[in-house]
């Protein structure tokens, strides 16, 4: 049992480390600094406008997977 815990208190101590380091590295690097932007931009997009007939009835692969798995 104490050979066990040897090896596992410096594991969680270590990802825990990883962990924070991560963590300062994103908030030295910018990444925390505007969560709500790109949820904004797509509300206020003047350019956006329906797809086209042919796109909007075209079928992607794993629609046409799901078709053949139940024929």
């Amino acid at each position: 049992m104490t050979g066990l815990l040897a090896w596992l208190v410096p594991l969680a101590l270590g990802m825990g480390l990883v962990g924070l380091l991560a963590f300062l590295w994103s908030m030295k690097s910018g990444q925390l600094e505007d969560l709500d932007g790109a949820a904004e931009r797509v509300l206020h997009q003047a350019n956006d406008a329906p797809l086209p007939a042919t796109e909007r009835h075209r079928k992607t692969e794993v629609e046409e997977i799901r078709e053949r798995k139940w024929e």
